[in-house]
C-alpha cells in the first residue's frame, strides 16, 4: 500500500522524498486500515453475548451517535450523528454496543443508504425485535469541497422495519422525541432507504 501512495504522491505532482511527505505513505496506511477496519469486524465478537432476556416492550433509543466513515465514490469523509431505536420482543442489547454496530458499518467504504438499512437489518437479524428505526444525518465532503460546493448541505437517510414502518404513531413517537433536523412529527417521513437531502 505504501508503494501505491508513493506512485500517488508522484502522479499528483508531489516529491515523495522532501521532509513533509517522507512518512506520508505510512501514515496514510495507517489511518485507511483504521478507517475501513469495519471489514475485519466480526457482528457476534462485537456484541460480545450483551444480548439479554427481559421483560420489556417500551421504545429503545440511542441518540446522537457519531459516525465517520469514507465515501466509496471519491474515498472523501462523510460524517454525522446516527440515532437508532428499536422495541424489544424479548431481547435487548446492551446500549453501549449499539454505538460499536455502527462503527463497524461506518468503518468501510460507504454510501449514508446503504449503512443505514446495514445497522437496521443487523439489529433485526440479532434480537427480532418489534420494529428497528435508524436514522443517519450526514454532512458529505464530495458535496461540500468539490461537485456542487455546497457546504451547508446534509442528508438524512432513515431505515424504518417492522412497527416503526407498519404503524405511523409509532413512526411519529419516534421522530418526535430525536427532533432530527429536517424531520419533525409533522414531516412526511422518508420510505425505508430513501435518502433526503436539505441545505
Amino acid at each position: 500500500m505504501q508503494d501505491l501512495i508513493r506512485r500517488l504522491l508522484i502522479e499528483l505532482g508531489e516529491n515523495p522524498d522532501r521532509e513533509g511527505l517522507a512518512r506520508t505513505p505510512a501514515r496514510v496506511e495507517q489511518a485507511l486500515r483504521f478507517l475501513t477496519g469495519g471489514y475485519e469486524a466480526n457482528i457476534d465478537e462485537v456484541l460480545n453475548d450483551a444480548l439479554f432476556t427481559v421483560d420489556y416492550n417500551e421504545m429503545v433509543i440511542v441518540k446522537d451517535i457519531d459516525f465517520y466513515s469514507l465515501c466509496e465514490h471519491h474515498l472523501l469523509p462523510f460524517f454525522g450523528k446516527c440515532h437508532v431505536a428499536y422495541i424489544p420482543r424479548k431481547r435487548v442489547i446492551g446500549l453501549s454496543k449499539i454505538p460499536r454496530l455502527v462503527d463497524v458499518f461506518a468503518r468501510r467504504l460507504q454510501i449514508q443508504e446503504r449503512m443505514t438499512n446495514q445497522i437496521a437489518e443487523t439489529i433485526r437479524e440479532k434480537i427480532d425485535p418489534l420494529g428497528v428505526a435508524v436514522v443517519c444525518e450526514g454532512t458529505h465532503l464530495c458535496m461540500s469541497m468539490r461537485g456542487v460546493e455546497k457546504q451547508n448541505s446534509f442528508a438524512i437517510t432513515s431505515a424504518m422495519l417492522g412497527a416503526f414502518r407498519d404503524n405511523s404513531r409509532t413512526r411519529m413517537e419516534f421522530l418526535e422525541l430525536l427532533k432530527v433536523r429536517g424531520l419533525t412529527a409533522t414531516s412526511t417521513v422518508p420510505s425505508p432507504g430513501l435518502a433526503c437531502v436539505s441545505d
